[in-house]
């Protein structure tokens, strides 16, 4: 099972892939937007919950149930926090939607939160794909057709979901090698031992 953890982000990223390819459809023929700016959002929606889910199930792949608590109290901070503000700072939504729910980005906290997590626990091997497609979420709310979001929501937004997650989270540790004593009153041993 140890073996199969690193493929679990790509797996579900690959169970997902559909919904990357089938995106809303224009409305009209009058509408001022393109196809790939509906795929981008489309995109965007599918990744904020596929990070945070690749994150918590590669926990349960490599049997690391410290990490699982600590994704778990990482990803409800995330949220907290998110919403909390969302409800204090009443930030109106770009282009006169009259939605006061603006700052900071969920999507933005969810899928950076998901990011965070993996490179922080498993290292920037994994990380580095994963903080790629958060960015791909983050431009999502910006450059899809509704323009849901301004910089500042997706920067606060990216900022909550890599701060909750770095408050609660402690690199992961594969012990490789116990270093071990025993002895009786007349003999020591010492021995080492390493897994390969």
């Amino acid at each position: 099972m140890q073996q199969a953890s690193p493929y679990c982000f790509y797996i579900i990223l690959l169970l997902l892939a559909p919904f990357f390819v089938i995106a809303q459809t224009p409305e009209g023929n009058g509408s001022t937007h393109e196809k790939w700016e509906y795929i981008l959002e489309d995109s965007g929606d599918v990744l904020m919950i596929a990070l945070p889910v690749a994150a918590g199930l590669t926990t349960l792949f490599k049997n690391d149930y410290e990490g699982t608590k600590q994704f778990a109290f990482s990803y409800a901070t995330t949220f907290v926090l998110t919403h909390s503000l969302k409800r204090i700072i009443k930030k109106e939504r770009p282009e006169g939607r009259n939605l006061f729910d603006a700052f900071p980005s969920g999507h933005t906290s969810s899928a950076f939160s998901g990011a965070s997590f993996i490179q922080r626990r498993y290292g920037w091997k994994y990380g580095k794909w994963a903080y790629i497609l958060a960015g791909i979420v983050g431009i999502s709310r910006m450059e899809g057709p509704d323009g849901w979001h301004d910089h500042w929501d997706v920067l606060a937004g990216a900022i909550v979901g890599i701060g909750s997650t770095y408050v609660f989270t402690k690199p992961f540790e594969n012990q490789k090698s116990v270093l071990s004593f025993a002895s009786d009153g007349k003999t020591y041993v010492l021995s080492l031992t390493y897994k390969f």
